[in-house]
Order: C-alpha cells, then structure tokens, then sequence
C-alpha cells in the first residue's frame, strides 16, 4: 500500500512530467528542421545577438493544459506564502520591486565573457529593459572608464556566477531614471585613475530599486548615493541593504548621499557596513530608514550627517546602529612653504600626495597622511529645515581597544557625544514601512562579519581586507588616496590575483542560465530554455530559484525531500 500511494503522490507526476517533456522536445527539434534547412539561405543580422550565447527567451503564462496540478512545476520553498517579495530578506522601501519578473517580455541573458561590450557581455546584457542577468563567468570586467547604465525591469544576479565571482573594475554603475530594478552580488571598484568626482554607484531618481549583497568601493566622490537633488524627478522606494560601501578615495572620500524629496516613500539603508571613507556615512534628507548599519574608521567629515547645511525637512528612522572608531588616518590638504620645504620628501607617497604649486608661487599644495580626530557619530543640522527621527539603540565604541565596549547613544548623553540637532518622536512615523527582522546593534555588528557584501560565491580579497580591519575593532583602518599604489594600500598588486583566470559555469544544455543537474534535480526540462522564465507555485521564476538555491540550500534540499525524496 505504501508503495502504491508513493507511486500516485509523487512517482506518477514526476512521470507524466517526464511523458510531457519528452513530448515537447521532439516537437522542438521538428520545429527547428526548416530553420536548419535555411541557415546557409538567411543573411545574419550583425545586430542580433548570437541566439547560441543568448537565446531570445519570452514566456507564455499558461500552457495548452492549463494550469492544473501536474504543470504547476517544481516544488520549491514557499518563501512567502506566494505574495513574493524582490527575494527572500528583501526589506524597507524598495522591498516590492520584481526585476523583470514582473513583464510580459520578459527573457533571460547570460553573460559569457569578460568583455566591456559586444555579444555575451555584461554591458550588452544591461543595455535592454525586462532581462533577468545571470553568469556563466568569472573574472575581472574592465569598464574602461564608462559608465555601465542599469535600466527598469531588469533582475541582476551575481550570485551566479562561478567562483571566485564577477568584479567591475575601472569604471561605475548608474541606476539612474531606473524603475524596478534589482542588483544582488554586485562587486564594483572604481579607482583613482577616473579622477575627481566620479561616483561608483547610485541613482539620482528612478523608483522601485533594491541592493542587496553588494560591495562598491573606490569612488572618488561618493561611493553609492540615492540623491534626488536639483534634479527633474524624485528618488523613492529604494533599499540598500547588507552591502559594503568602503574605500572612499580622497580627496573626497565619502560612503554616500541619502537626499530625497519623496513625501510618502523614501529609501531604506539597512544592515550595511560603511567603512574607511572620511564623510558622509551617510549625509541624510529627506524621508529615510537607516537601521543595523556598522559604521567604522571615519575621518574628519562626517560619520552620520543628518542634514548637513541643507534645506528640506527629514523624516527618519535612525535605529540600531552601532559607530566604531578607527585609527582614522586620512589625507589632508597642506601647504608647504617653498623657501624651507625640500621637494624630495614627496617621494614618500605613504605619507604625501604632491599637486603643485599654489597661484600666488610661495606654497607647495600636497596633502599629507596623517591621524585626525574622527567627528561625533551624529553631526549636522544646521540647514534650514527640521530633523524629525525616531533614534533609538544606536551604539558607540570609542576606545580604539581591539574589543566591542560600546554604550548606547540616548537623549540623556546626546550634547557630550553628538551634535546634530534633531527632534526626538517616541515611535517612528508610520510612513516608514516596518522591517520584520532588526537585530540589537551588537547582533547587527556581529551578522555584518559573517555576512555582508558579496559572499556568494565568495567574499574577494578586497572585501575581507575591510572586514579584517572592522574586527580589530579600532587597532586597523586606513582611508586611501590611491588604491593602485602599494605604498598606500597593501592590496595595490594583488587585489584581482584571484580573479586571472576565467572560470565558466557548469553544463547548461539548453543554455537558459540553470544547469543541467539543477534541472535534472527539480524536473524541470533541460532541452526547453523557455521553463526559466515559467513563474513557480512560490511566486519566483524557476531561474530565480535556482539563484536562490545557491543562498539558501538547506531550504530547497528540505522542500525537495518533503516533495519527491521517500
């Protein structure tokens, strides 16, 4: 009897799955046969894309048989009881943005190369609305100074990607005038050798985005900023959440800018670690989350600036972070008096950055690295308009003691430790969407270790190099000028040793970014690229999924047994 049972619940579907397969192969291969008689008949289009590399995906909702029990595909965790948020763990503002999920076009490209550009390139993978992005490469992408523009409806996973991973190098990301955009496992460093100014990452309006297990570093402005300021539209239902935003390079040097004009939306900052970047960790306007984030080693600027000398009124919740201080070297712009100053000593560029000689000729301008005193965790204010925020459990460690001591940050001590002018509320403001999971600031310090940033497939050197830093809890930290000397940083030669050799993914034969064994596995057909855009019964495509399995494999290993195992 059990044996019978076994064969009607579970062993005749996944047959008649195999039957339909089957089935739908063979018309497959006939419906290909005219197409191969042609081929030598046909001129090639130069600008489509290889269809070998990339095949032009798009779904159809219901098949012929409906939607009944048999075709509803794979039994995958129901993460959240089928009202799908952008992932499993997605919170704040932007957590309800679907990628490309959501369109009636949507289809899948895979990138195949490191190239800047061309077919099977990252940039041509982001150059169309409504892809989902996934990898069967890894290696170091040189942007060669450009900028790589996001677009709306696109679904962007890094996670993908064969170990050691994707890194963007020399260049950054915009997601500008995107809607509906979601970014996970991202790797960007900039570099100095862009110059002056250059964000890494961020948008200036655009709505619907979320950022997750990303790690931008080397901005020479702003490492990632949401900022709506002075610009034609508004900014609002973004999320940042358990990313990196580090190395800053000066002379600026700053995590990034939090302004938004949105009156009822606004941006969510949630369990990231800022560190190494002299200001602006965030600088704050607007209406804005900004829980369990781990600030370390701040320089001069700023840690948390709530406002700044801005105009606008600000709408916040501050809850659960915890500021540690670092050594806080940093470099600072000086002059150097020509008649008593020996220009040799600038050979030194662990201690000094020559730039010329000032307008009036009396003064060599260099700055130099040296200690200074890091600012008050919360500063600012001083604009125009009000500062409204529920801040509660935020924690500051300031012994530089290589141990986790900090105390709580209240209203009772806030004139000695903080100087940002803010009015109190007893409970956040109800605009704010609530987030399900906050920890203390201490759990939130201790899950930013194991954590944070991209540790699928696996955390690069650079990202455990800051990592390395915050857990000597005060005794390590250096803020960069120029990450391509050694003399400054440590990781100048080495950085991207991992990333030499490219590495491709496992066997994909119908080349639809999921592998045969995760197809094989999950009953899914192999031999028909469309299933990777079917929508499975927990509200997630099935190569979302298989992303997915990749982050939490003890859940669909259990929701696999339950389903099919004995």
């Amino acid at each position: 009897m059990r044996n019978t049972v076994f064969f009607q619940e579970k062993a005749y579907p996944i047959a008649k799955r195999c039957f339909i397969s089957i089935f739908y192969f063979c018309f497959f291969l006939f419906s290909l046969s005219p197409l191969v008689a042609c081929v030598d008949k046909e001129p090639v289009d130069e600008d489509d894309v290889d269809p070998a590399i990339n095949p032009p995906i798009t779904f159809v909702e219901d098949d012929e048989e409906g939607t009944t029990s048999e075709n509803k595909g794979a039994a995958f965790p129901d993460f959240a009881n089928n009202n799908a948020p952008a992932f499993p763990g997605a919170v704040g503002y932007g957590r309800n943005a679907d990628g490309a999920r959501g369109s009636n076009s949507k289809s899948i490209y895979i990138v195949t190369n490191l190239n800047n550009s061309g077919a099977g390139s990252l940039r041509d993978a982001v150059s169309q609305s409504n892809r989902i992005i996934v990898f069967n490469v890894s290696g170091v992408i040189d942007l060669n100074k450009q900028v790589l523009v996001f677009k709306s409806n696109q679904t962007i996973l890094c996670q993908t990607a064969p170990a050691p991973g994707v890194v963007l190098y020399n260049g950054r990301t915009s997601s500008t005038n995107a809607n509906n955009l979601i970014v996970r496992y991202l790797r960007l460093r900039a570099g100095n050798q862009l110059g002056d100014d250059v964000d890494a990452g961020g948008a200036a309006y655009g709505h619907d985005q979320i950022y997750d297990h990303c790690s931008y570093t080397w901005g020479t402005d702003e490492n990632f900023s949401f900022n709506d300021d002075k610009q034609p539209d508004n900014i609002y239902n973004c999320t940042l959440q358990n990313s990196i935003i580090g190395q800053g390079c000066q002379n600026h040097s700053c995590a990034g800018l939090m302004q938004n004009r949105g009156k009822n939306a606004g941006v969510t900052i949630y369990r990231n670690l800022l560190i190494d970047n002299k200001t602006r960790n965030f600088k704050v306007k607007g209406i804005n989350q900004y829980v369990n984030n781990v600030v370390y080693n701040w320089g001069n600027g700023a840690a948390y600036n709530a406002g700044g000398d801005s105009d606008g009124d600000s709408n916040t919740v501050i809850e659960n972070n915890y500021f540690i201080k670092g050594p806080a070297y940093t470099w600072v712009n000086t002059a150097y008096p020509i008649a008593t100053t020996d220009l040799t000593m600038f050979n030194d560029e662990t201690k000094y950055h020559y730039n010329g000689i000032n307008s009036n000729k009396t003064d060599y301008l260099a700055d130099t690295y040296q200690q200074v005193s890091p600012t008050k965790p919360f500063t600012g204010g001083s604009g125009t308009g009000t500062f409204t925020s529920y801040c509660k459990g935020n924690y500051y460690d300031e012994n530089k003691d290589g141990t986790l001591n900090g105390f709580e940050l209240t209203q009772g001590n806030w004139s000695s430790y903080c100087s940002a002018v803010m009015s109190f509320l007893g409970s956040p403001d109800a605009i704010h969407p609530a987030i399900p999971t906050t920890f203390s600031a201490t759990e939130a310090y201790h899950w930013v270790v194991e954590n944070v940033g991209p540790v699928l497939p696996k955390r690069d050197a650079v990202d455990q190099f800051m990592i390395d830093e915050l857990t000597s809890l005060g005794t390590k930290g250096m803020i960069l000028r120029n990450q391509r000397l050694e003399r400054q940083y440590p990781l100048a030669d080495t950085w991207d040793g991992e990333f030499t050799t490219s590495v491709t993914g496992p066997t994909d034969t119908d080349a639809d970014g999921m592998p045969d064994d995760f197809e094989d596995k999950w009953g899914l057909n192999k031999n028909n690229p469309n299933d990777a855009v079917r929508t499975a019964t927990n509200g997630y495509t099935n190569i979302e999924n298989y992303a997915l399995s990749l982050e939490f494999p003890k859940e669909y290993e259990k929701a696999w047994k339950e389903a099919y195992g004995e």
